[in-house]
Parts: C-alpha cells; sequence; structure tokens
C-alpha cells in the first residue's frame, strides 16, 4: 500500500510542476518571450494545456474574474497540497 500511495503522491508533485510550467509559458507567451510558431514550443504547450486545462476549467466557473488575472491554477494547487498532506497524513508518514 505504501508503494501505490508514493506513486500518487509523485504523480500529484508531477502535475503541479505540468502546471506552474504552463501558467509560466502562457505568460512568456503573451509577453512575447517564447514564440508558439516554433513547432517543438508549441507542442510542449499544447500537451500542458491539454493535461491541465480538464482540471482547471471547472475551477474557471466557480472563481470570480478577477480583472484578467487567472487565479484558478493557484487554486488547483493548494487543493493538490491539501490532497497530498492528506495521503502523507493517512498514508503512514509518507515522505
Amino acid at each position: 500500500m505504501q508503494s501505490l500511495l508514493f506513486l500518487v503522491d509523485q504523480i500529484i508533485g508531477l502535475y503541479m510542476w505540468c502546471l506552474i510550467i504552463v501558467v509560466i509559458m502562457s505568460w512568456l507567451t503573451s509577453f512575447n518571450v517564447i514564440n508558439t510558431q516554433n513547432r517543438f514550443v508549441y507542442q510542449i504547450y499544447d500537451f500542458l494545456y491539454r493535461i491541465t486545462e480538464p482540471a482547471l476549467r471547472p475551477i474557471r466557473r466557480w472563481v470570480p474574474d478577477l480583472g484578467g488575472i487567472d487565479v484558478s491554477p493557484v487554486v488547483l494547487i493548494l487543493l493538490l497540497v491539501f490532497v497530498r498532506n492528506l495521503l502523507r497524513e493517512y498514508g503512514g508518514g509518507l515522505h
């Protein structure tokens, strides 16, 4: 059981990193620092968008619009940290 909890914990950690990377890439794209016309950059951004958007979309429906600032990734990361802490607390001291 410990191995399964460790695997879930690691997947949650990787997903949080994907969220952070997709947010940074969207900022860099909007400020024209990176160019999505580059096929490699576009593929990375598209992949990260496709795996994070299904989790962010329901949160965006409930979180009020803050004038162009999207706080849904922050809310999702906080939820993932909460779930991760629950796993560690009830999973028998998973580190």
